[in-house]
């Protein structure tokens, strides 16, 4: 067995994108090989230093991709994030340590760019933690049951005026952005898109050799402004009386208004031939049961983390968010990860409109791991709770209470986005 020490953990050069892609797909248990058009499909995702390898004897054998984004802060603020993917150790190199090696260089890179936060959706719950991340936003998928749902089946359209069309994929390329945007900014825990985004989910650019072209459909109000858009699939199931049974399943559904989420949403329930729909990866308070006459026909088939977060400036972040009220709080953060850089004491200076954070010597009211201050940083998490966990710690009492007054948000965190 080849020693840690002698395995060479470095960025990849371009010509070794193949083989380290190769890798990728080991490590998730997918097919090794990948077709030429896949590879160049791939290389779009290619950026200089930001694809880093592990090397025994020229082998790739653990990999791991950063790449920019963006994070909505509460408030709207978005702040620079160091996104974290394509994470994979070869099942014959596992618990050498090789992950820390990669997860230390990135995450010291990006505080040399400035970021905020670093962001990734973990495959399991145990691993990120030793690394201060910890998960800041849930999500839930509902199936919905159409003919319990209790809607009326002679819906032909809005009620109120708007419309829904089905577009194609270059519509969806040239309105998408422009509405997630609208999105993201009113959205504590969504994150940005790029161009390869949306080309990759219209089928522009295929990273799979199975990619099938979805269902589009978007929401115009009466004005005529897109405030809403799905892509959807469905397949193809039969009952024993030839009855249909079939189901609808939204890959994301954008909603800028609760008009465009309600409209879009019974459009889906309306189809012809949908017995059921599957909901997507969406918010756990999100309005969808609430929308139809029996919430109960809505029901929970997944509820699960999915945003991570490792905050790497308490400073900047905590600055970055508004308040649900006025009053001060001095924070114990505890960085236990060799390397972290995020730990000391803060007092937090909060406002409606903003606050002000700065290194203190106080006392302090309330001692946590960075991962937790995570999860309180966007809104969806209680010191209160935590504190009943053991994971925080009231210095001064009611201190947790003081934290959920100024930290928690009316509506829950939410990422729509898979990376």
């Amino acid at each position: 067995m080849t020693r840690s020490a002698d395995i060479d953990v470095r960025p990849i050069s371009e010509a070794e994108f193949a083989d380290w892609h190769r890798a990728v797909k080991t490590g998730f248990l997918q097919e090794p090989a990948i077709s030429e058009e896949q590879l160049a499909a791939r290389r779009e995702q290619w950026v200089p230093g930001r694809l880093l390898g592990a090397f025994d004897r020229g082998r790739c054998v653990a990999t791991f991709r950063s790449f920019a984004q963006e994070l909505t802060a509460v408030g709207g603020a978005p702040v620079p994030a160091d996104a974290v993917s394509n994470v994979t150790v070869s099942p014959t190199h596992r618990r050498r340590g090789l992950l820390s090696r990669m997860m230390a260089r990135d995450l010291a890179a990006a505080r040399d760019r400035g970021d905020v936060v670093a962001t990734l959706i973990a495959a399991e719950y145990p691993i990120y933690g030793r690394y201060g991340f910890g998960p800041a936003t849930w999500m839930t998928e509902w199936t919905v049951d159409v003919p319990r749902a209790g809607l009326d089946p002679r819906w032909s359209g809005p009620e109120d005026g708007g419309r829904i069309d089905l577009v194609d994929g270059e519509d969806v390329r040239e309105l998408g952005p422009e509405l997630h945007e609208r999105l993201r900014r009113a959205q504590p825990g969504a994150v940005s898109r790029d161009d390869l985004w949306w080309r990759s989910r219209t089928g522009a650019v295929r990273f799979e050799p199975s990619w099938t072209e979805p269902f589009y459909a978007v929401y115009r109000a009466a004005d005529g402004t897109v405030e809403g858009m799905v892509s959807y699939e469905a397949d193809d199931t039969w009952g024993d009386a030839k009855q249909p049974l079939n189901t609808a399943t939204v890959n994301w559904l954008i909603g800028v208004t609760p008009a465009a989420e309600r409209a879009l949403w019974r459009f889906l329930c309306s189809i012809d031939w949908v017995t059921s729909v599957k909901s997507g990866w969406r918010a756990p308070d999100d309005l969808l049961p609430l929308f139809l006459p029996d919430p109960r026909a809505a029901r929970i088939t997944t509820q699960a983390d999915w945003l991570w977060v490792r905050i790497l400036d308490v400073v900047r972040a905590l600055e970055a968010r508004t308040y649900e009220g006025e009053g001060s709080l001095v924070l114990e953060v505890v960085d236990a990860w060799d390397g972290g850089g995020a730990g000391g004491r803060y007092r937090l200076e909060a406002a409606a409109d903003g606050g002000s954070c700065k290194p203190t010597t106080e006392s302090a009211d309330l001692a946590l791991d960075v991962g937790d201050l995570a999860a309180l940083w966007l809104g969806d998490e209680s010191a209160v709770r935590l504190a009943a966990l053991g994971r925080v710690r009231e210095e001064r009492a009611g201190a947790g209470r003081v934290a959920d007054a100024l930290l928690r948000t009316s509506r829950r965190p939410w990422c729509p986005d898979l990376f």
